[in-house]
């Protein structure tokens, strides 16, 4: 049963469309999801790539998951990672740390192709400002539950018997989920809150069909079933309810207004630490914030 369906707001970039559908003024959270992008697929031209340039985040993890493409992540305390499909990049911000995300020079000469998600969580109570932290975590650590026709990567936290390595700061659950025509999946009904997202294919939720980059929220408790009338992908996603808000202002999140205001002035002023190898270019606080939690 579906509770609640969120539609996606289309950025285009140019070279590759950015669907959000977290945060959204009917709903911030699901699970500690509190923000979710899905972008591309894109493909471009020899000699372009992405650049996402030096920029910073408190009181939040980021979680990176590609389906096509290669990024090279940089962040303030040093990592230097590749990241490819199937393989996750959890970065916590903490008291606050930078990053830049940038196609991989190898690829510039070919022309990068890129697809895939990105997701914030907002920390919990007690370790909004833990000291930051990266850690990639490769595929062979992210078990794949196979069925007949179906096959379920577990990104963070436990499903049907299986747990993924990837630290979650709150209970949290994180799938790739991938059909053959006429297959279906149950998907576990243990956390809290739980949402789907279909990327490819066609497919339904108990009978509705799925429109591609919608967040379906799926009602509490309920046992749902994933059916797929054509070779499709899903991402599955949720966990614990947070029993305290948590506001969304640009790069930022936090239970406090107050610490929100904080972080900009200490990014306008510079006072965060710069990415060794990518310190000449960072992104400036906007004029206008348009990642914000309502109200």
């Amino acid at each position: 049963m579906i509770e609640q369906t969120l539609t996606p707001v289309t950025h285009d970039l140019g070279a590759f469309k950015v669907r959000r559908v977290l945060p959204a003024r009917e709903r911030t959270m699901v699970g500690p999801f509190i923000f979710v992008d899905e972008f591309g697929p894109a493909q471009m031209a020899a000699g372009e790539g992405m650049d996402v340039r030096p920029h910073p985040h408190i009181n939040l993890a980021t979680v990176t998951y590609l389906f096509d493409g290669a990024i090279q992540h940089k962040d303030s305390l040093g990592n230097d990672q590749r990241i490819e499909p199937g393989a996750i990049n959890l970065m916590t911000a903490g008291k606050g740390i930078v990053h830049s995300e940038r196609s991989p020079a190898d690829t510039r000469r070919q022309g990068p192709s890129f697809y895939g998600m990105q997701t914030w969580l907002a920390l919990p109570d007690g370790k909004e400002e833990v000291d930051p932290a990266f850690e990639h975590v490769p595929s062979g650590s992210l078990p794949l539950v196979e069925g007949e026709g179906v096959s379920a990567r577990v990104l963070m936290g436990t499903m049907w018997g299986a747990t993924a390595a990837t630290t979650c700061h709150s209970p949290t659950i994180y799938a790739d989920l991938l059909l053959d025509a006429g297959t279906s999946l149950a998907i576990d009904a243990e956390a809290d809150e739980r949402a789907i997202m279909v990327t490819a294919g066609e497919a339904e939720v108990d009978g509705q069909r799925l429109e591609h980059f919608t967040l379906y929220v799926l009602a509490p408790g309920h046992r749902a079933t994933l059916k797929a009338s054509s070779p499709s992908r899903a991402m599955l996603l949720g966990g614990e309810a947070f029993a305290t808000r948590r506001h969304v202002y640009w790069n930022f999140v936090s239970s406090s207004k107050d610490r929100l205001q904080q972080a900009k002035e200490d990014w306008i002023k510079r006072r965060f630490p710069l990415v060794p190898g990518d310190e000449q270019e960072f992104i400036p606080f906007p004029e206008v914030v348009r990642t914000v939690s309502y109200p």
